[in-house]
């Protein structure tokens, strides 16, 4: 009985020692699990962060890259434009060029034809004058009242025929002149000398018709210029043709503006590597932007009818063009009128 109650007793120790050991298993079993499932979670965790990470280094290579496009693109858009700029200026530039020289040819054609006749106009008016002088002279004694005032209208007539006849000549002249190209080319040293002296001249001639018209000068002139290749007496054309311009648009603005005006006109000289500038700049009343396009034209004029031709900007265009260089006009209205002939060096 004894030996029985030992071994039940043995078996129930035995029961729960192994389930003691099953209870054990069983928990090392979980704890490693739970310690599997974290070590996982922490993987998955390092996993996003580093994916995130090369997301974020991406993002940020893209946008970059995004950025150094669209710069890229805004350059290549600048310089498009630019170059579109560039080619309409060009292309303006060359219609300017075949109308000036279809121009040309037409007004040498029509000048030539209008020539002669009008030749014939003037030397005839100024014969028949003489001949009118001399049967006045003869007749003096037989006049009649009648025959005076008929003689008197007559002679003004004559007059009149020979004062637009020679009018009509200088528009003839200066057609041909405007149709005429360039002579040769000589080197020029010293600019400064070729200004002053074209001043001289047009505001001498100016102010002998204006009787006490007085404009202040300043002078701008480089030293050091580069060697230049130019036809001199064109070049004096135009500075005296630009700075008689000048006179003029003081002179007009002096007129109309109030008395503490002071008319001024600047003269300049500057030296580029490549190029020379001469400028004549007025304060006179300055250009309107309706008109500016068509300073350059032939026969446009604002001067009143017997005062200009309108064929003096024109010819200066040409003669620029002709020496490979340009004549820009910069101008604000009620302000300055600035004329630049840009010259290149040889």
């Amino acid at each position: 009985m004894y030996l029985i109650e030992i071994s039940l007793t043995v078996r129930i120790v035995i029961g729960v020692v192994g389930m003691v050991l099953l209870f054990a298993n069983f928990l090392i079993a979980f704890v490693n699990i739970q310690k599997r499932k974290l070590r996982y979670q922490k993987e998955v965790q390092a996993l996003l962060e580093q994916e995130q990470v090369l997301l974020t280094n991406q993002n940020r290579v893209l946008e970059q890259k995004v950025d150094e496009r669209t710069a890229e693109l805004r350059q290549q858009k600048e310089a498009l434009q630019a170059s579109l700029v560039e080619l309409k200026a060009t292309q303006m530039q060359l219609i300017q060029r075949e109308k000036m020289a279809s121009l040309g040819e037409l007004t040498a054609g029509v000048a030539h034809e209008i020539q002669n006749p009008l030749n014939f106009v003037n030397n005839f008016a100024e014969v028949t004058i003489e001949l009118f002088d001399e049967y006045e002279t003869g007749a003096e004694s037989t006049k009649t009242a009648l025959a005076e005032e008929l003689s008197s209208d007559i002679r003004d007539n004559l007059k009149k025929i020979v004062l637009h006849g020679k009018r009509a000549d200088s528009i003839v002249k200066a057609m041909l002149q405007h149709a005429r190209s360039s002579g040769s080319l000589e080197e020029v040293a010293d600019f400064k000398l070729m200004m002053d002296e074209c001043w001289r001249l047009a505001y001498h001639g100016f102010a002998a018709k204006e009787k006490g018209f007085q404009v202040k000068l300043i002078t701008q002139f480089e030293n050091d210029l580069p060697a230049l290749k130019v036809n001199a007496q064109d070049i004096g054309r135009v500075l005296i043709n630009l700075i008689t311009n000048a006179l003029y648009a003081v002179k007009q603005r002096q007129l109309a503006a109030s008395p503490d005006y002071a008319p001024q006109i600047t003269l300049g000289i500057e030296a580029t590597p490549k190029m020379v500038l001469l400028s004549v700049k007025d304060n006179g009343g300055g250009i309107p932007a309706a008109i500016r396009e068509k300073v350059f034209q032939p026969f446009f004029t604002t001067k009143p009818t017997g005062q200009g031709t309108g064929l003096g900007l024109s010819l200066s265009y040409e003669i620029a063009k002709a020496h490979g260089g340009e004549l820009k006009l910069e101008t604000e209205d009620g302000e300055y009128t600035s004329f630049v002939m840009e010259l290149p060096a040889v």
